[in-house]
């Protein structure tokens, strides 16, 4: 089943000024020292990530996602002769991937199935279909046939490049846009979300007696279309978190998920009652107010450009109002935006309005 759109109630301009054109290592500010938000329904807290553990309570459940970023971007020419950047989304089954053509205007105009793709050492891409519809013969996405000597994560290792957009000054190498948590490589683009977490901080948490868990979602190309929904992205939920999530909310605590990815993956097992089980596959869950999250109560989140599709998912677990009052005080008060900026933390609910009976041991 296809994904419907969800449309997101934010809505704001974006100054040029707030995009993050490097990391923040580059402008002399270490991972966890970037700029925290942290809105809930009766204020707006201005903070760095370094103090998160404070404004989290004893008893709540940080989710994470373990997946690593690819070296996903590829330069090449088309049959035609003109240069061409190959992004790849997701392996989709065994050499044959969903990919996005890019040149430097962006989406490359004019592709079509048949058309044939030279990358470097002899590799070769043949368009097969518009994704996710063959019928539209021409779109931003396609499913495409890869044919390569080497292992393809060893290709794109070898022969890629992170993917960068735009608004980026210059390119930085891989491990920029990695996160400390990163373990199974798989996302097209950073789980930005989790990247200004160090090693410290979450030790921090620990002895807070916040507990943290893992989930795994390989996030696919984030440049989707105004309008456009979500892919289908891999996931897998361990039993382990599962049973974390369902016991955190028994006793009390609060899940709190890493960004959209995560929240994505939790609520594609999410029970109508809330009830987490484990499970994996892929998932073409779009959440919005039409479907609220059930398991997720909180989350940390980066700052998504206008119209993005990850405005409706934040909604879903913060609603229209929290999230729309969170970036109106980040453009005030001078946030930056997209995988290098800064961060937001959202908390719609607190323990007792969601109506939890803490265990007292």
């Amino acid at each position: 089943m296809s994904a419907s759109l969800a449309v997101a109630h934010t809505s704001f301009t974006l100054p040029e000024r707030l995009h993050a054109t490097e990391p923040p290592e580059a402008r002399g500010v270490t991972r966890d020292e970037v700029r925290l938000l942290v809105a809930r329904p009766d204020k707006v807290e201005h903070a760095r990530f370094s103090n998160l553990r404070d404004h989290l309570l004893p008893g709540d459940l940080v989710v994470v996602n373990t997946s690593a970023t690819l070296a996903a971007a590829v330069d090449g020419f088309h049959s035609d002769g003109r240069p061409v950047t190959v992004h790849f989304s997701s392996p989709v089954e065994p050499d044959s991937w969903v990919i996005e053509l890019r040149d430097s205007n962006g989406p490359l105009p004019g592709a079509a199935d048949g058309d044939i793709l030279y990358l470097p050492q002899g590799a070769r891409i043949d368009m097969l279909a518009a994704h996710p519809d063959p019928e539209l013969g021409r779109s931003r996405l396609w499913r495409a046939h890869l044919q390569v000597d080497l292992d393809e994560e060893q290709y794109l290792a070898r022969y890629g490049r992170p993917i960068t957009y735009g608004y980026l000054h210059g390119r930085w190498p891989l491990s920029d846009y990695q996160t400390i948590f990163g373990r199974q490589q798989g996302s097209a683009e950073m789980p930005s979300a989790g990247r200004p977490f160090t090693d410290r901080l979450v030790t921090d948490l620990v002895v807070r007696g916040i507990n943290v868990a893992p989930v795994l979602l390989h996030a696919g190309v984030s440049s989707l279309e105004a309008g456009e929904a979500p892919q289908e992205e891999r996931y897998d939920v361990p039993c382990s978190t599962a049973w974390l999530v369902n016991e955190t909310h028994e006793a009390g605590g609060r899940v709190i998920a890493v960004g959209t990815t995560v929240t994505r993956a939790l609520e594609t097992v999410a029970r109508p009652d809330g009830i987490v089980v484990c499970g994996s596959g892929r998932t073409d869950l779009v959440l919005g107010t039409d479907r609220p999250a059930r398991a997720v109560d909180g989350l940390i989140t980066g700052w998504h450009p206008p119209q993005a599709s990850h405005l409706s998912l934040l909604e879903a677990v913060a609603g229209p109002k929290l999230v729309q009052r969170a970036y109106d005080a980040a453009i005030e008060a001078g946030y930056l935006w997209h995988e290098f900026g800064d961060s937001c933390l959202l908390l719609p609910h607190s323990r007792a309005a969601k109506g939890y009976l803490r265990k007292v041991s």
